[in-house]
Formats: C-alpha cells, sequence, structure tokens
C-alpha cells in the first residue's frame, strides 16, 4: 500500500527545494543532503498551500525556485541573478516569522492517495533507471577486464617468448665461450711447443 506523502522545504546554494515524500529521510535521500537538514534547522515540512499544491502535483520529483524568492516551484529552476542574490545577502538574517493562519488548501484523501501512487511511480522509474545504469556499468566493467586480461596474456606469452630466445642466446654465447677457451688452451700448447722448436734450432 502508497504510504501517505507529506511536503518537505529546504535551501540549498542558490535553490529553495520541496519535494512530496512519504518520510523525512527519503526526501533527504532525493535532495543528495549529507547531513540531516531537519536537525540542523534548515529543513522543514512545509504548510504553504502552494508548495504543497505544487509538490503534491509532482510527488518524488525535488521542485526548485531561486533560493528567498517567492515564486512558485519547477522542475527547473533559473539560478537567481546577481543583483537578487546580493538582495538577498544584505537583508539582515532573521528568523523566519510564522505565516499567518490561512485556511488550509491540504489535498484531498483521493488527491493524496494518487499522489503517493504516483510517488510510488516515480520511485519504480528511478530504480528502474539506475538498474539500467548499473547493467551499462557491468557490461563496461566485464569489457574493461576482458581487455585487461587479454592485455595480460599477451604481455605473459611475449615475456615467455623472449625468456626462451634470451635462454637459446645465452646457451649458443656458453658454447662459443666454450670454444674459444679450448682454442686458446690449444693454441698455447701449440705456441709453447713451436717456441721450445725455435729455440732448439737457434741453439743448434
Amino acid at each position: 500500500m502508497a504510504r501517505k506523502l507529506r511536503t518537505f522545504q529546504t535551501s540549498l546554494g542558490f535553490h529553495d527545494l520541496a519535494i512530496a515524500a512519504p518520510s523525512m529521510k527519503a526526501a533527504l535521500e532525493a535532495w543528495g543532503a549529507g547531513s540531516n537538514l531537519f536537525h540542523q534547522g534548515i529543513a522543514r515540512e512545509a504548510d504553504d498551500p502552494e508548495v504543497i499544491e505544487a509538490a503534491m502535483a509532482k510527488p518524488g520529483i525535488v521542485l526548485k525556485r531561486p533560493a528567498g524568492s517567492n515564486g512558485r516551484f519547477s522542475e527547473h529552476a533559473a539560478v537567481p541573478s546577481r543583483s537578487a542574490a546580493d538582495d538577498v545577502a544584505d537583508k539582515p538574517r532573521r528568523k523566519a516569522a510564522k505565516p499567518d493562519k490561512q485556511p488550509s488548501r491540504r489535498p484531498s484523501e483521493e488527491a493524496a492517495r494518487k499522489a503517493a501512487a504516483s510517488y510510488e511511480k516515480e520511485q519504480a522509474r528511478r530504480e528502474a533507471q539506475r538498474r539500467r545504469e548499473e547493467e551499462v556499468s557491468a557490461k563496461a566493467r566485464e569489457r574493461r577486464e576482458q581487455a585487461v586480461a587479454k592485455a595480460q596474456s599477451a604481455l605473459e606469452e611475449a615475456r615467455q617468448e623472449h625468456e626462451a630466445r634470451a635462454a637459446a642466446i645465452e646457451a649458443e654465447r656458453a658454447a662459443v665461450n666454450a670454444r674459444a677457451e679450448a682454442e686458446d688452451e690449444r693454441w698455447m700448447k701449440q705456441k709453447a711447443k713451436l717456441i721450445d722448436a725455435l729455440r732448439r734450432a737457434r741453439e743448434s
């Protein structure tokens, strides 16, 4: 059964934000808040009928308006101009006055049920989109891992081939060195005999 929705409001950066959600936790998650803005006094449950009406018309979707303005909330709000931002910054900070009591325009039970159902539908859409993005990410990761494994295999194969060739060259070098040593030894013996023969010839 779809949970009853409430409208929450906060101000982050250049925008005021509003959302119709079943809980404060859901609102914080939708806003991408890294801390509990409600405990900090930065967020609250909305009591402005126009804000509630706008949020309930698009449950589960973060609505925006330029920070400090009284405009209507919408999915895409322009960043306030520098002059407007300066005007807001120049105004002395004070606690927000409690709004004058006015007839509440809380949604009817039927409207609340429709809004809750729309919220669940929006959540399901977001979850499906998240799963699609995860599938795309998983496929990209799999392709990357396959490419890495292929490159590593090629590197290992080339290394083994190099080591085999280097071993063959080393064996040839060892054989050449052995022949060179044998030749040096043969020559030294022959040279000694020839020198001895030359000496005897001179003495005769």
